[in-house]
């Protein structure tokens, strides 16, 4: 069994991560820490784990985190970065659920972050965690970059067409939608209840944090710059994404169905639709699924994507298990064969 330590376990992603590693056949979970909840029973902190976990929180602890085989990050942003150079010289896997190293350029990561890198020199070794693209890097990785939420939807919808250079890449438009889980657990009086309920609206709309690692993937895919306007918004529901793409097409004469179908026929963990069926966030909540449709609106020369995920799941904790099982030999899907939840 896999030794598994998680480092800031008191968050939603963090709670998430918790649940579907103890459903895992093949680890073990043997420490969570918080600074803030030290001593406090995981299972009192969350009570659907009563009965699952009897963990309690501890303080983050190099010597012990150490004994562990592969450490989980759920953390803030700038955390994982001051602890992860010792844990790897110990010789233990890391993944990291924030954004220390997702970003290869670290000015370009110390300007969208606004604080400066610990350990810069980590960011070329880093492994962007998308299984999709870069599952051979995955699986030799020692650290892996697990991806945001936004960019998991985003950059899935996406790859087929730039794969096969059929569009536009210089004016490519995401325009996404995210549920209130992915704006974190802390208080905020922007996501209360009567803040958000009955209610849609967009934000960041001059610049999101997830937009440079948006760009990033993508340029990397086709090889050069691409053009990139990204848009999300906050939706009145606690789980979900939904990316709906724009792109102009430069070549008319692909099956555009046919071509998402090819792209992901191995993909476990992607879905595409039968043409003309359009994803709802509802049908991937609690999976570690990303379903799809592709349309091209009365056969013009403009092609829609829709992309939905669990943005705690295959957006987060869902992927990172994935990219686990990838770095430690197991089966791709071991723990994650989840059915999404109705209603």
């Amino acid at each position: 069994m896999l030794q598994i330590g998680i480092v800031g376990g008191t968050g939603y992603t963090g709670v998430e991560l918790i649940r579907l590693l103890l459903a895992h056949p093949e680890v073990a979970i043997k420490i969570i820490t918080s600074r803030s909840e030290a001593g406090k029973l995981v299972s009192d902190l969350f009570p659907n784990l009563r009965g699952a976990c009897d963990i309690a929180f501890s303080e983050p602890d190099i010597k012990t985190l150490s004994a562990c085989d592969l450490v989980f990050f759920a953390t803030p942003n700038g955390t994982a970065m001051k602890m992860v150079p010792e844990l790897l010289a110990e010789g233990v896997k890391v993944i990291d659920l924030a954004a220390d190293f997702r970003i290869k350029d670290v000015h370009v990561w110390q300007q969208w972050y606004g604080m400066d890198h610990s350990c810069a020199e980590l960011l070329q070794d880093a492994v962007y965690g998308m299984p999709e693209i870069n599952r051979a890097e995955i699986a030799s990785a020692r650290l892996v970059a697990n991806p945001g939420c936004y960019p998991t939807a985003v950059t899935l919808g996406f790859l087929p067409l730039l794969e096969a250079g059929i569009i536009d890449e210089s004016s490519l438009i995401a325009d996404a939608k995210s549920g209130v889980s992915g704006a974190g657990r802390a208080a905020s009086v922007a996501n209360l209840l009567c803040e958000v309920t009955e209610s849609f609206k967009a934000y960041a709309v001059n610049g999101h944090r997830h937009l440079p690692e948006i760009s990033q993937t993508l340029t990397t895919i086709m090889g050069k710059p691409v053009g990139l306007t990204f848009v999300p918004h906050l939706t009145p529901m606690v789980r979900g994404i939904e990316a709906t793409l724009y792109a102009r097409l430069t070549d008319n004469s692909q099956d555009l169905q046919s071509l998402y179908q090819s792209r992901y026929k191995d993909e476990v963990f992607v879905d595409v639709l039968p043409q003309g069926l359009v994803p709802e966030t509802r049908s991937v909540k609690g999976s570690n699924l990303c379903r799809m449709s592709v349309f091209q609106p009365q056969g013009g020369d403009v092609v829609v994507v829709s992309s939905v995920i669990d943005n705690l799941v295959k957006g987060a904790a869902g992927q990172a298990i994935h990219n686990m099982n990838l770095m430690c030999s197991l089966k791709e899907d071991a723990g994650l064969t989840l059915t999404a939840l109705l209603p």
